[in-house]
C-alpha cells in the first residue's frame, strides 16, 4: 500500500526558502576606485622647475659662445722705447734744451709700461757714470738703469769687465761676492757688435748685466729684482735686458 504523500505547508517552504536565500547571498561590496596617490600641482611644479632649470642652461650658453674668447696679446706686458744719450755730467739735462733725445740718442732700450723713471743726479753720473734709470712703482727694488764710462775703445777680458764695475757699485760687489751662480757669454748682435752677457743669482737678488762697448765708451745695462719678483716677471725682465743696444747695432 502506498504511502501517503506528505506536503509542507507553504508558509514553512516559504520560510525556509527565504531564509536559505538569505543566509547564502554573498557580500558584494561596491569600491570606488581611488584617485592617484600623487596631486596634480606638484607634478606641475616640478616640470616648471626642470622647464626654468634647461631655461637657465641654454642662457649661460649662449652666452659663455657668444663672449669672445680672452686674447693672449692682450695679456703680455706692453714696451716704450727709452733713447740714452749718455751725456757728460757738465751737458746733463740735454743740449741747451734744443736737442731731440731720440736723434742724439746713443743707446736704446725698453722700458715696461707703467714703470717709472727715476732721476739722477749730476753728482751720480759723475761719480759712477749712472745715465738713467727705471723701476716698478709696486716694487722699488726691481729696476733697469744705465751706466756708461768715457774713454774704452774695446772689451777687456769678461772677469775684469765685471770686477771693474764693481769697484764704483757696491750693490754689485755684494752681489757677486755672495752669488750662488754667475754665468758670463759673449754675443754678437747682428752688426757684428760683440756683447758680454752676465746673469747673477745671489742670496734674494737675480741680475741680468749687459756690457759693450762703442763711439770710445764702456756702456753697461743692469736688469736687478729681488728673487719673488724675477721668478713672477722672468720673462719680462728678460725681454728688457735683450732690448739693450746701442745706437747703429740694431
Amino acid at each position: 500500500m502506498a504511502s501517503p504523500t506528505m506536503f509542507s505547508s507553504p508558509s514553512s517552504i516559504l520560510s525556509f526558502s527565504y531564509s536559505s536565500i538569505t543566509s547564502t547571498t554573498p557580500t558584494i561590496t561596491s569600491t570606488t576606485p581611488k584617485p592617484s596617490q600623487q596631486p596634480l600641482f606638484p607634478l606641475l611644479a616640478s616640470s616648471k622647475q626642470i622647464l626654468t632649470k634647461l631655461t637657465a642652461a641654454a642662457a649661460i650658453a649662449t652666452i659663455i659662445t657668444a663672449a669672445p674668447a680672452p686674447s693672449i696679446a692682450s695679456s703680455e706686458p706692453s714696451y716704450r722705447v727709452y733713447y740714452g744719450t749718455a751725456a757728460s755730467a757738465a751737458n746733463y739735462g740735454g743740449y741747451g734744451g734744443n736737442s731731440s733725445k731720440k736723434d742724439s740718442a746713443e743707446y736704446v732700450y725698453d722700458v715696461p709700461d707703467g714703470w717709472k723713471e727715476r732721476l739722477v743726479s749730476k753728482v751720480e753720473k759723475g761719480t759712477n757714470g749712472t745715465d738713467s734709470e727705471f723701476y716698478n712703482p709696486k716694487k722699488k727694488s726691481e729696476k733697469e738703469y744705465l751706466t756708461f764710462l768715457s774713454g774704452f775703445r774695446q772689451l777687456a777680458p769678461k772677469d775684469a769687465v765685471l770686477n771693474n764695475l764693481a769697484l764704483s757699485d757696491v750693490d754689485l760687489q755684494d752681489l757677486i761676492a755672495n752669488a750662488e751662480s754667475l754665468t758670463s757669454e759673449e754675443v754678437k748682435d747682428d752688426q757684428g757688435q760683440l756683447y758680454y752677457v752676465y746673469e747673477i743669482d745671489g742670496v734674494g737678488t737675480h741680475s741680468l748685466i749687459s756690457v759693450t762697448c762703442a763711439k770710445n765708451k764702456l756702456y753697461a745695462h743692469f736688469v736687478n729684482a729681488p728673487t719673488p719678483d724675477w721668478n713672477r716677471d722672468k720673462d719680462m725682465l728678460r725681454h728688457v735686458h735683450e732690448s739693450f743696444k746701442t745706437v747703429g747695432s740694431y
